[in-house]
């Protein structure tokens, strides 16, 4: 870490002499690419006209949706392998008018990380080349980079602390840490240590100054914000110190399907009074499709552990000994992540490829109230429709909701009885149409029995059906963006936005869904001279 502030010190006064504090009003494509090229190694930047951009590119799209001719594209990917190509990569887009868009994984639901909804130029970061997991297991800590992806990390914790330690975070292992961390990040722990961004104890951001900031240099509010307020609002996340949790050398799961004919809907109408009250070791989630709904659970805990506790509490599911497999933490993420019922070797966990053959919709919601037996039985009538996509249900609860909701931008806690992620996928290239409208019009349907003011949303499960930025004298607008910001963040919007206003007042890190900068007049008249107060950069209009 000291050799890195050492080269982004000597960087920062390299470049310093051509910083300019905001975007230019129109962009110099060729001047910034040359001024990366002065910076940067040249096998590090792709522009259009690289023999490999468009692979580079594809690598980390992961719904083909976004990855077709009308796709606005990035003027150039750089792949930096240090903090100092970061760096440079904001500099040089700040002195000729380029904005940065950032990818570490390429899950992000939108694809905002690596396009643009309406033209316009800028640049992607791709972090793939910075991945690297150092375990301190005396400490119980680890730095990850933000390019690793969460199976890297999984399996870099697990054989460093042999199979004693883990992270709480989500369950595709081929998720990035940089946005997935930068969302909050829920999985199969949730219910024992909450989320991923309530072990963060530590990152390193390149700002929109270009500057190379510690936890202690980015200050408190900042620090706050970036742990599940979207770090691509704030700056570059390059890596994140967190704190390594224990588990037992052996857990034990489940994967038990229910058909409609065999019971169901009752079993998912008593799952929804139980799954959030089992003890904080048992989790259980429900994956519902056409005519099924399949319990898949973890245990921190013995099979003669659990089978009492099964037959105790949530005996209408039926387990028995033959349903439950004991394994280790790292192999029952990938035993549940699959479904298929069979162990699955834990190198499969640093596999980071992904199938191109679905584009896919996604939107989510909080349920507070348990939805009566009717209301299921008429969403499995919405599965059995033509063009269907899937529910899963995330029981909350536990660790999770005892967290206050303005600890972390992540609000999503006390009272929540589970999450609703819906689905729907369709071979790529085909048009998607009946798929979409089967999720919108399903969750038009969920409305009365979901959270109310504001309809809660899970940020990392991005839909800009929520809304979008609206761009006012060049800067995002804040009270535009409480449309979408209040369903991700609740109450700790406005926190959020204030936040952006201390780092990024000038709004250079923005895409469809980041947090809107909100400025203290104080703010703004001391930053600049008056000559500029007011002037459109600084979007004055919304004070505070």
């Amino acid at each position: 870490m000291a050799v890195l502030r050492f080269r982004a010190l000597v960087l920062t006064v390299c470049l310093v002499c051509f910083y300019a504090p905001t975007p230019s009003s129109s962009a110099s494509s060729g001047d910034f690419l040359h001024c990366l090229s002065a910076s940067i190694p040249s096998k590090l930047i792709f522009t259009q006209s690289s023999p490999s951009f468009t692979s580079v590119l594809a690598a980390y799209i992961r719904n083909p949706r976004f990855s077709t001719p009308g796709t606005v594209r990035p003027l150039c990917i750089v792949r930096p392998t240090n903090a100092s190509h970061a760096q440079a990569t904001v500099l040089c887009g700040r002195r000729h008018g380029v904005r940065v868009r950032v990818r570490s994984g390429g899950h992000d639901y939108e694809g905002l990380s690596y396009r643009s909804v309406q033209p316009e130029t800028f640049a992607l970061v791709d972090l793939a080349n910075l991945r690297s997991v150092r375990v301190d297991r005396a400490r119980a800590t680890a730095w990850v980079d933000s390019g690793a992806t969460v199976g890297e990390l999984y399996y870099a914790v697990t054989k460093a602390s042999g199979d004693r330690l883990v992270f709480p975070a989500g369950l595709c292992p081929t998720i990035g840490v940089g946005g997935h961390f930068s969302g909050g990040a829920f999985g199969l722990l949730l219910r024992k240590y909450g989320i991923a961004v309530d072990h963060v104890i530590d990152a390193v951001l390149v700002d929109a100054q270009g500057r190379l900031l510690d936890k202690k240099a980015m200050g408190r509010e900042v620090f706050w914000a970036i742990r599940g307020g979207g770090g691509e609002s704030f700056g570059i996340v390059l890596s994140w110190r967190v704190r390594l949790v224990p588990v037992p050398p052996k857990v034990a799961s489940f994967i038990v399907p229910v058909s409609v004919n065999d019971g169901a809907v009752d079993v998912l109408t008593k799952w929804q009074e139980v799954g959030p009250a089992l003890p904080d070791d048992l989790f259980i989630r429900v994956i519902v499709t056409n005519g099924w709904a399949s319990f898949e659970s973890l245990y921190l805990g013995t099979c003669d552990a659990l089978l009492p506790v099964m037959r105790g509490r949530f005996p209408e599911l039926g387990i028995n000994r033959s349903h439950c497999r004991e394994m280790s933490w790292a192999e029952s993420v990938l035993y549940v992540y699959v479904g298929s019922g069979q162990p699955i070797p834990v190198t499969d966990l640093l596999n980071r490829t992904t199938s191109m053959d679905t584009s896919y919709k996604v939107a989510s919601d909080y349920v507070r109230r348990a939805i009566p037996r009717d209301v299921w039985a008429e969403i499995f009538g919405w599965l059995a429709k033509p063009d269907p996509g899937i529910m899963i249900v995330d029981p909350y609860g536990g660790a999770i909701s005892a967290v206050p909701e303005a600890a972390t931008p992540f609000p999503h806690r006390g009272g929540v009885l589970y999450n609703i992620y819906y689905q729907n996928s369709w071979a790529a290239g085909n048009d998607g149409e009946p798929n979409v409208r089967w999720i919108r019009d399903l969750y038009a349907f969920m409305a009365p029995y979901v959270s109310k003011n504001p309809r809660e949303a899970y940020f990392n499960y991005r839909d800009l059906d929520l809304g979008r930025n609206v761009v006012v004298g060049n800067v995002s607008s804040y009270e535009a963006g409480k449309v979408w910001g209040e369903k991700y963040f609740k109450g700790n919007y406005k926190r959020l936005a204030l936040a952006k206003g201390k780092i990024d007042p000038d709004d250079y890190f923005r895409n469809e869904q980041s947090i809107p900068p909100l400025v203290p007049v104080s703010f703004i008249s001391n930053r600049v001279p008056d000559s500029v107060v007011g002037h459109k950069v600084y979007g004055v209009k919304e004070k505070i």
